[in-house]
């Protein structure tokens, strides 16, 4: 079970600046928080184990899945990789291996490295060793990028065929512009608040017209990486971000919080995830949950 809340973030015992001299920027989201100023159409769940975690995010995926596959008779999901992948086994298993209608699924990925799809650093890879060779997804329904191409000719290649699936409806478009809007988009984030490969004042993070860019300079490797851009991800229907780990809390409690007039959106990417037209979950383990005191008629520590 997880935890709903209200939210006021949680200062450590110790008086040490945090990295970054970002202790201000804490307050201000403490402030924020227990003025109930959590973001729209926003929630966010907490959970005691990343198992008790894993089992609810089955839940939601499951339900997503079904209500897109009555609502429009298929289910568009976009992944990145890293941990996130192993937390969607579970789908893997009874009863969900059974109960979804796999044969209705689109995959996409929301970021890839662009590496050969065998190679130990592919996210395609990643994502075909953890679920896809687990479950009955049409292989015609599986979109990876090109890995014998350019970066860049990847990208362009990527952004063309989802273009395509929007004319002919297989993907949606959002109603506020011309985006594609998947039925979720699944993301993970950073220690450093990034999320897909959108890094902390990259200037990825401005492009507002492409759908799906290209980056020779990331800072983690590797360095080549194709992501999809903040307006497309920000036009899905739904939107997971799933941080764990006691590194991702201070990234976490500041995307939470939102931003305010003096803070600088674009060191943060996780906190420029805003759906237009959409609605956001926060999957936390209580170690990502750590710099936030969460209340369901008590704190934190009555999880």
């Amino acid at each position: 079970m997880y935890v709903p809340v209200s939210l006021r973030p949680f200062f450590p015992a110790s008086s040490e600046p945090y990295e970054g001299n970002c202790h201000a920027e804490v307050r201000q989201a403490a402030e924020m928080a227990a003025s109930g100023e959590f973001k729209n159409k926003s929630e966010l769940r907490v959970f005691e184990s990343t198992d008790e975690l894993a089992t609810d995010l089955a839940e939601y995926i499951s339900q997503l899945s079904e209500n897109s596959v009555k609502e429009s008779g298929c289910f568009t999901i976009a992944l990145s990789g890293g941990s996130l992948i192993s937390f969607m086994g579970k789908l893997c298993e009874a009863p969900y291996s059974k109960t979804v209608d796999w044969t209705k699924w689109y995959v996409f990925w929301a970021d890839e490295r662009a590496v050969a799809k065998n190679h130990v650093d592919s996210n395609y890879k990643l994502t075909k060793d953890a679920f896809l060779s687990k479950v009955s997804i049409l292989s015609s329904h599986v979109f990876s990028i090109n890995d014998h191409v350019t970066v860049e000719d990847a990208a362009g290649e990527y952004e063309f065929a989802i273009r395509q699936l929007v004319k002919i409806r297989t993907v949606g478009v959002s109603e506020r512009n011309d985006c594609p809007r998947f039925d979720l988009i699944l993301l993970g984030i950073g220690p450093d608040g990034h999320v897909a490969s959108l890094f902390p004042h990259h200037p990825a993070l401005e492009l507002k017209e492409e759908w799906v860019t290209y980056i020779t300079d990331s800072p983690k490797p590797p360095p080549e990486r194709i992501t999809f851009t903040l307006p497309v991800i920000n036009s899905a229907s739904n939107i997971a971000i799933v941080a764990t780990g006691e590194e991702k809390a201070m990234a976490a409690n500041l995307a939470i919080a939102g931003t305010n007039e003096n803070s600088d959106s674009s060191s943060l990417p996780a906190r420029m995830v805003q759906p237009t037209d959409g609605k956001l979950v926060w999957f936390l383990d209580s170690a990502a949950a750590s710099a936030l005191e969460v209340s369901n008629g008590g704190s934190k520590d009555a999880m």
